[in-house]
């Protein structure tokens, strides 16, 4: 059984070699992300950086909501 396993092993091992082989003679061809990654990034970020400021500067949000300086008191009944 130990020379079965033996052969074995060694089978596995010379198909990754060849493979290795085969990657390492290829040239690198630049991919999607190679070639627009940051470019795809920074139109995110721009849409990103638009739509919330556009969101934050035209809805009516009232910031701060403390009641400090709105409410004046109501005068005592005696």
């Amino acid at each position: 059984m130990f020379p079965v396993a033996r052969a074995a092993q060694s089978l596995v091992a010379r198909g990754i070699q060849h493979t290795a082989v085969r990657r390492a003679h290829r040239k690198h061809e630049p991919t999607f992300h190679d070639k627009y990654g940051t470019m795809v990034l920074l139109g995110g970020a721009a849409m990103f950086s638009s739509v919330w400021s556009y969101v934050l500067t035209q809805l009516k949000i009232e910031w701060g909501f403390s009641p400090v300086g709105r409410i004046t008191p109501s005068e005592w009944r005696e």
